[in-house]
């Protein structure tokens, strides 16, 4: 694989910035679009109404995608987490084509505010407990998915695959990890890679820095650098799962990408040298970060790098449709120092849930999403890659093109915050044990919470 540094320092950017827009609030908060497609309880409209007062104060307005206030079977209400920046022009995107493909029916934006889908899963949980599905839900292929299986929440889609031409035009090893007992549950919008590291190229260049780092040692040697040039916090990072992926990437440093996806899978022991070294390396990186990363979101931590107050960032590849729509050029990529070629991925995906209100409507929703056409749209300004093998990389900006061709030649490791490594289960503990440790900083308390999870979630 081509070593990024060699083309991402020299990246031109050419996007117009995509206006921002407000999103509707929760579809299970009372609006007078919304209200006639409503069934939840007075307790679970409660349980959600921190979320949507959030969105009120922000000044959302009461739109549902198309203006129309109408209800019935006609309409779809798609519930993602792209409520902003580059996720929400890629959402825009989509829906432009969902409507040509599918002019039938309505778009509903049943979108939640929030990195991660962090508030949208907790306002999700409450719907499907309550039989009030949206009729499809973004969720993160892969394990993540289990869950929603198990508990008999959403529909087989293996017909679909077949009728719609998927099983083909996906590639066999992403058509295999979503296949779970033979059966196929989502439609995968696009891949993802998390291990990206962005940087402010202006404040590097004053820091007399010309080159990504290539392993944890040069990448500690330029850190130190940029404190000594006044940089307080040249390593900008946010909560929870933003430093979920920071610890990740550093693993897949200290133990390859072989031994990392062991990590997953059981065959790599989460009490090993290598992963307490790995703790240690994390926890270092944690000494050049900002001190307020708990109360951060990765949009804040973002904005330290391209307001100059941090020289990088990890974050997945989204990260450049955000700041081409912000209108930020001044940056670079390159993988995590140390990652070589694994791929680290991550797949957007939809699903049927069962008891949908308009399981066609659905449907017409899915094979938009899966289609040429629609990946095309929507990964243009989503900054990810299509899943399709057809996909031309000619049509692409700069990063996807490069990131289409390290996809093809290079290793494929998980994500546990992002779902393609473990369940929502894992998750949560893997994020209750580093929040933990980003205020106490203890190696061996992370290292055996880390390997108490692994026992309690591992095969389930």
């Amino acid at each position: 694989m081509e070593t990024y540094p060699a083309r991402f320092n020299t990246f031109a950017h050419t996007h117009t910035p995509q206006p921002q827009a407000c999103d509707t609030p929760p579809s299970n908060v009372q609006h007078p679009v919304m209200e006639g497609r409503m069934r939840f309880s007075t307790r679970a409209a409660f349980a959600a109404a921190g979320v949507a007062l959030a969105l009120v104060a922000s000044g959302c307005g009461a739109d549902d995608g198309n203006g129309s206030s109408g209800t019935g079977s006609k309409q779809v209400e798609v519930f993602t987490w792209w409520a902003d920046g580059g996720e929400k022009a890629g959402l825009d995107g989509l829906v432009t084509q969902f409507k040509t493909d599918c002019s039938q029916y309505e778009f509903v934006n049943g979108a939640v505010a929030g990195g991660a889908g962090s508030n949208a899963k907790q306002v999700l949980a409450s719907r499907l407990q309550q039989n009030d599905p949206p009729d499809t839900f973004q969720a993160h292929a892969g394990a993540e998915l289990t869950d929603y299986i198990k508990a008999g929440q959403i529909e087989d889609l293996s017909a679909q695959y077949k009728e719609w031409g998927l099983d083909s035009a996906f590639p066999k090893g992403l058509v295999d990890s979503l296949t779970v007992n033979g059966k196929i549950y989502s439609v995968p919008a696009n891949i993802h890679r998390a291990n990206v590291l962005w940087a402010n190229k202006k404040v590097l260049t004053d820091a007399g820095i010309t080159a990504a780092p290539k392993d944890l040692a040069e990448f500690f040697t330029q850190l130190d650098t940029l404190k000594a040039k006044g940089v307080a916090a040249p390593l900008a990072l946010g909560k929870d799962w933003t430093q979920q992926m920071l610890f990740e990437a550093v693993l897949i440093s200290d133990l390859g990408a072989e031994k990392f996806t062991g990590l997953w899978n059981g065959k790599t022991d989460w009490a090993g040298a290598d992963v307490t070294k790995g703790i240690e390396d994390y926890k270092k990186l944690l000494s050049y970060s900002n001190k307020d990363r708990d109360t951060f979101d990765w949009t804040d931590a973002e904005k330290m790098v391209m307001d100059g107050k941090a020289a990088y960032q990890l974050m997945g590849d989204w990260e450049a449709a955000d700041l081409d729509a912000k209108g930020f050029k001044d940056y670079s990529y390159s993988v995590f120092p140390g990652n070589g070629n694994a791929y680290q991925w991550l797949a957007d995906s939809f699903v049927l849930p069962k008891g949908a209100k308009n399981p066609e409507g659905t449907k017409c929703w899915l094979k938009t999403l899966g289609s040429a056409a629609g990946q095309k749209a929507f990964n243009t300004k989503k900054g990810s890659i299509p899943a399709r093998t057809d996909a031309v990389a000619g049509d692409y900006p700069a990063y996807q093109q490069a990131a289409i061709a390290d996809w093809s030649k290079g290793v494929a490791v998980p994500s546990c915050p992002h779902g393609s490594a473990c369940s929502q289960g894992w998750q949560g503990a893997v994020a209750s044990a580093q929040g933990k440790f980003s205020s106490d900083g203890d190696v061996a308390a992370l290292q055996t919470a880390l390997v108490a999870a692994a026992k309690q979630y591992a095969g389930k």
